[in-house]
Formats: C-alpha cells, structure tokens, sequence
C-alpha cells in the first residue's frame, strides 16, 4: 500500500466520522425541538380544558353575554385543530386569548363571580397554566434556535441536506393579544 492510498483511507475515515458527529448533533438537537414542542402542545391542552370551565362559571354570573362565550367555543376549536404547526397553533392561540381576555374582564363586573371558590381556583389554574406555556415556549423556541443554526452553518448544511434536517419555526403568540392571564387576588392583606 502507498503513502496515497493510506491518506485517502485516513481522510475517509475522518470525514466518515465527522459525517457521523454531524448527524448525532443534529438528531439531539431535534429531538429537543420535538420535545420543547411536545410540552408547548401538553400545556395549550390543559389551558384548553380549563376554558370551558371557566366559560361555565363565568355563564352562571353573566349568562347575557352569550357572543361572548359562543366567541371562546369557536376559537378554542380552531386552536384545537390548528395541530402542530408553529405558525397556524400560535396564530390561533393568539385570536383565543382575546375573548379569555374579555372574559376575565368581565368577571371584574361581577363582585360574586370573584369571590367564587371555585372561579378563583379556575383562574389561578390558568395563570399557573399560562406560566407554563411561556417557560415551555422559551425552551422550545431556544431549541429551535440551536437547530436552525446547526442546519445553516457548515459544513452541518451539508450533513442536514443530506439527511433531510430542516429548519423549525418558532411558536409566537402575538404581543398583541390581549392575554389571558387573569390577576389572581387570594384576598390576603385585605
């Protein structure tokens, strides 16, 4: 065997290995996008469970407000079916904070509706919720920030071409958007 032979082996052998790094780094940081993902997803369920009990509070205090609630039911529905799209699941979240927004408003209007055990034990849940989807929101969108980086430079493009690793988006709720974090009051100090 010759010295050419021995240095192509060697560099094979080198770039085989840095293909296999490459593609372990990538699969990682894909899999932390999917899991960032994954709890984004588990927290906007629960927040989207704890809606219609609200929405059946708050109807027992405010039942003229029928736009209102029939508003909240059409937005947590397309929230619900706007699946695992960043983009469309953000957008949708988006439109459904504003009546939750206006609704815990309008509780404001309603001194027994505050005073209510069980509403105030509902919005406590959805600020602790909504805590949740901002700590996993930051998780997933700093994983999709790690990935994004590692498929644009090189030589990782490369690799990511190779083996189909894309770009993720990040999930937004737009500023916009009247959240619907509810104030919690326990009445302590009063």
């Amino acid at each position: 065997m010759d010295v050419m032979n021995i240095v192509a082996i060697g560099v094979a052998i080198v770039v085989a290995l840095a293909v296999i790094l490459i593609f372990n780094a990538l699969t990682a940081k894909r899999q932390m996008t999917n899991n960032g993902w994954s709890d984004i997803d588990v927290q906007l369920k629960r927040r989207a469970d704890l809606i219609p009990q609200l929405v059946s509070t708050v109807q027992g205090y405010a039942a003229h407000e029928r736009q209102l609630f029939a508003d909240i039911a059409e937005k947590r529905s397309a929230a619900l079916a706007a699946g695992d799209d960043p983009a469309k699941r953000g957008a949708a979240e988006s439109e459904l904070s504003r009546p939750v927004g206006r609704m815990m408003a309008l509780a404001e209007g309603y001194p027994d509706l505050k005073a209510s055990g069980n509403f105030l034990d509902l919005q406590k849940a959805l600020a602790d919720t909504e805590d949740k989807i901002e700590m996993a929101r930051r998780f997933y969108n700093g994983a999709v920030r790690e990935l994004n980086t590692l498929v644009e430079t090189f030589p990782a493009n490369v690799v990511a071409g190779l083996f189909g690793f894309r770009n993720r988006a990040y999930f937004e709720i737009s500023n916009d958007a009247d959240r619907a974090v509810p104030q919690v009051n326990t009445g302590a100090g009063q």
